[in-house]
Parts: C-alpha cells; sequence; structure tokens
C-alpha cells in the first residue's frame, strides 16, 4: 500500500525552517509531505529556500556532488543550476518570491488553486513575521505613532484570506510567545486573532459560509475552547529534543466537518549546548579596528594572565591561557574543510558526502570586548552560569552610561551572555545579526561569538543546510526559523490528521 504524500503550502517561509521538518517527515522513498510552494519576500531568504527545495528534488540520499562542490565554494550558483536545469526550475517552481499581502492576493489565490490541482488532504503552514508582536519590538517603538498601523500586526490577515479561500482541512500558524501580552488599541491581540481562526470567513467577509476551525494546542490534548489558558498554545521546544530554550506559540487548526482529534507532541530530553556544537573545529576571534593577525590575537589572550582581575580570580588557569595563546588554532575567517560530527543527534545533523562546513567563520571583535568574553566564559566555566555586570571586574566594565543600572540588575543586568556548556541554549533569535555579546562561545580559548552554523545547530539545521547572502543576513535566516527537529515533530501530528480523514 502506497504510504501518501500530502502538499503543503508554507507561508512567510523564510529560509524554511518549517518546511524542512516537513519534508522530514516519512522517509526517503515514501516521505509524507511535498511543499508545492513556499512563499517568502526576503531576497537572500528566499534564495536559501530555492536551493533547499532544489536539493528536496533528488533522493535524500542521492544529493549530486555538485552541490557539495558548490558549499565548498568549488563551483558558482550558476554552475549548479547550469548543471541540472530541470531540478532548479523545478525548484523555483515551488519556492516562491512573493510579497504577501492585498497587491498579491489574487496572484496568490489563483497560485494555490493551481498547485492544488482539487487536492482535498493537505495542509497550511507558516506565521506572519514576528517583529511587531514580539516583547522586544514593543519596547523599542513604545513611543512611535506609526506602532499600532505596522502592517506586521496585520498580516495574519492574509494568512486568514488563504484559509477562507482554500479552505485547508489542517493549518499550522506560528508566532512569537509575545503575541499574548501585546494589545492594539487596548484590546488583546490574541482574542481577536484566535476569533478569526476559528470563524475564518466571518473574519474576512461580510457573508457567511459555515467554515469553522477548531483550535488545539500541540502540548494538551482536546480543543482549545474560549476561556481555556492561551499560554497551552506555547511550546517550550527544549522539552521536545530542541537545545535551545525557544518559546513559540503554535496554533493548529482543524477544520470543524472532520471528525478527527490531533495527538500532541511528545516530550523528550534536549542536548546541550557542548553536545551539538563542542565537535565543530575550533577557530580564534577575529580583532576589529586594528589589523587582524594571530599575532595580535595571541597578544591579547596571553595578556590576560598579566591582568589584577585575572590573577584575583582565575591564576589557576594561567597556564591553559599560554597554551591558548599559542596553539595553531585555526584562523577567524575561513570555512572548514574539516568536517565533523556530534556525538549527540549525528543522524540528524551529519551528511557524509559534506566536504567543507559552511557558516562556521568568526566575528572580529573589539580587544576590550574580547576581554570581557574571556572573563564571561572562564566564569561560565566555573559557576555554570553566565555572569551578571556586577560580577564583572571594575576594569572591564564597559564605557556605557547605563552600567551602573546594569550592576544593580535594572535593566540589561545580562549584556554579556555566554552560552553554557552543559545546557541548552538561551533563545536563537535574529539579534545575534547584529550583537554578538548575547551569543559568547562557552570556550574561552576561542574567545568569540557563535558562528553562523554553531547557531544553525542549536536551531537543529542539517549540516548540509546551506544559508545565502552576507554573514549578517544568514545570522537572520538562522534566527527567525522554526527548528527543523521541533517541526518534524508538528508534521508527524499533521500527518496523522490527514491520514483519518475520509478521503470523501
Amino acid at each position: 500500500m502506497n504510504t501518501p504524500c500530502y502538499p503543503v503550502i508554507d507561508l512567510f517561509a523564510g529560509p524554511g525552517g518549517l518546511g524542512e521538518g516537513f519534508a522530514c517527515v516519512g522517509n526517503s522513498e515514501a516521505p509524507a509531505f511535498k511543499s508545492l510552494a513556499a512563499i517568502e519576500r526576503d531576497k537572500f531568504a528566499h534564495k536559501t529556500l530555492h536551493l533547499r527545495h532544489f536539493v528536496r528534488e533528488f533522493d535524500r540520499r542521492k544529493i549530486p556532488a555538485e552541490y557539495y562542490a558548490y558549499l565548498a565554494g568549488e563551483i558558482e550558483r550558476d554552475e549548479l543550476s547550469a548543471k541540472f536545469p530541470m531540478q532548479w526550475h523545478s525548484a523555483g517552481e515551488s519556492a516562491l518570491k512573493i510579497s504577501l499581502g492585498e497587491e498579491n492576493h489574487h496572484l496568490v489565490k489563483s497560485l494555490v488553486t493551481k498547485k492544488l490541482q482539487g487536492n482535498k488532504k493537505w495542509a497550511l503552514v507558516g506565521g506572519p513575521p514576528c517583529q511587531a508582536y514580539s516583547l522586544v519590538g514593543r519596547s523599542r517603538r513604545a513611543n512611535d505613532p506609526d506602532f499600532e498601523n505596522d502592517e506586521k500586526h496585520f498580516l495574519y490577515r492574509e494568512y486568514l484570506k488563504i484559509i477562507t479561500d482554500h479552505r485547508p482541512p489542517v493549518f499550522v500558524m506560528e508566532n512569537v510567545k509575545g503575541l499574548l501580552s501585546a494589545k492594539i488599541n487596548g484590546e488583546p491581540v490574541i482574542d481577536k486573532i484566535l476569533n478569526d481562526l476559528a470563524n475564518p470567513k466571518a473574519a474576512t467577509s461580510t457573508s457567511e459560509n459555515g467554515l469553522r476551525y477548531r483550535l488545539y494546542s500541540l502540548t494538551e490534548q482536546g480543543e482549545l475552547t474560549e476561556g481555556a489558558s492561551k499560554g497551552a498554545f506555547i511550546v517550550r521546544a527544549e522539552e521536545y529534543g530542541v537545545p535551545q530554550a525557544r518559546h513559540r506559540m503554535f496554533i493548529l487548526g482543524v477544520r470543524s466537518d472532520l471528525n478527527v482529534e490531533p495527538a500532541i507532541l511528545q516530550k523528550q530530553a534536549s542536548p546541550t549546548v557542548e553536545d551539538v556544537i563542542g565537535d565543530l573545529p575550533m577557530i580564534r576571534s577575529g580583532i576589529s579596528k586594528e589589523p587582524d593577525s594571530f599575532e595580535a590575537w595571541s597578544e591579547v589572550i596571553s595578556g590576560v594572565v598579566k591582568q589584577k582581575w585575572f590573577r584575583n580570580a582565575f591564576d589557576d588557569r594561567g597556564e591553559d591561557i599560554r597554551m591558548a595563546a599559542g596553539s595553531n588554532m585555526m584562523p577567524a575567517t575561513r570555512s572548514s574543510d574539516l568536517v565533523t560530527k556530534p556525538q549527540t543527534m549525528s543522524d540528524w545533523f551529519s551528511d557524509e558526502s559534506l566536504n567543507a562546513i559552511t557558516g562556521h567563520e568568526a566575528r572580529s571583535h573589539m580587544r576590550s570586548d574580547l576581554l570581557r568574553y574571556f572573563f564571561s566564559s572562564l566564569h561560565a566555566q566555573g559557576t555554570k552560569v553566565s555572569p551578571k555586570l556586577a560580577n564583572f571586574p571594575n576594569e572591564l566594565l564597559p564605557n556605557h552610561r547605563n552600567v551602573e543600572a546594569g550592576k544593580a540588575g535594572k535593566m540589561f543586568s545580562d549584556r554579556f551572555r555566554v552560552q553554557v556548556a552543559s545546557r541548552v541554549s538561551t533563545t536563537v533569535t535574529s539579534h545575534i545579526s547584529k550583537d554578538g555579546h548575547y551569543f559568547i562561545h562557552y570556550d574561552p580559548r576561542q574567545c568569540r561569538s557563535l558562528t553562523v552554523r554553531e547557531a544553525a545547530r542549536l536551531q537543529t539545521f542539517p549540516d548540509n543546510y546551506h544559508f545565502e547572502g552576507p554573514r549578517t543576513q544568514q545570522y537572520h535566516q538562522v534566527g527567525n526559523a522554526v527548528p527543523p527537529y521541533l517541526a518534524k515533530q508538528i508534521g508527524a501530528i499533521v500527518a496523522d490528521v490527514l491520514d483519518q480523514m475520509e478521503d470523501s
């Protein structure tokens, strides 16, 4: 008996984390899902998406050697596409660069209709851009008069219109935890969105066609009715095998005419930061604001042992530091051709055909920040927690107007945050693209912030998943994505719902 392959339409797809997870449900010979359309408007995220859809044109065990040559920098993207024009074109037909909104609504409506070809068993997934809902976004724009009219507040309506137009039997909508407390014109946003998702036709039109959805949590059994705790929609990724404390809202909708109740996620232990990034090649940080060299870096690191603050707290580590400064550490700016694999989740991350690791290059930091990173990681090694500003010696405190308030614990007290080796990481956010202070590597010998590949590992992207665009944009894509390993578990629940649907 053939296993069905269900169509997926992915909106606001980003670099494809949610779609990657769904694509991994089933096996290479019988995948449970096929992405017919993944829509994203950002040009770099779309390039990443297009490349991954190209990879999926092949059996997972038979990805062509030319793809790995592209990752290793041996051929250009144009050469890869020219070598496999049919697969490249097909990938371009499913990975679509379109800006969702009123101006393109009719285009998207006809496109989805054409893609589905009358198929009744399919899934709609995705989530509107979340910046306007996030707690950080709201605090940064607290005095912005245009904030409440930001288009990002209302892009969920486009998702809603597509539900109305195409009546998916099941949908998954993802968004940030901040949505629970967000208000517009004094009214809770979440109440409005839940009511609209349950009655999409009523929300988008004056007419009525009886279209209704029952809304479910992925962590608590049973339909979430009015009056139930909205917190039930929050999924804590670290409880489901993801090495990251990432809390996001997932709303699962099942069309009301279907007599199906979805299962829930099953809890599992998560690996630690060291479990999933500890095998990656050691690379030193670069030095910014001056010529960078191994000699200059070694001077900074070896000079630490002479600092008063070091002698007071870490003098017994002096020989370790001297050895680190004199080691043959890899350069900061070089893609490693040393392919490694973690001991944990190795089957998930690793690809035996890989001959290069992409995205594993260190950013450059000022000398003063190198010393702060060094102190922070040493402190975390000894205490198993990241230091607060109050823990810093005076010589290392940043010259910042809020530093005293930070020391007192009133604001930004964790300005320098180490990802502790023996724990899951903190949330990998898009802010990693601008600031490495919150994502310091636990190893003081490397004295740097996390690389794109390390952030991708914490987000559970496989090592053969390549992110396109400048490094800042790669960080941004990784931080905004849904962890594929979590998405796979959600996909299995959705596949089970579709399996239970009657063919009629």
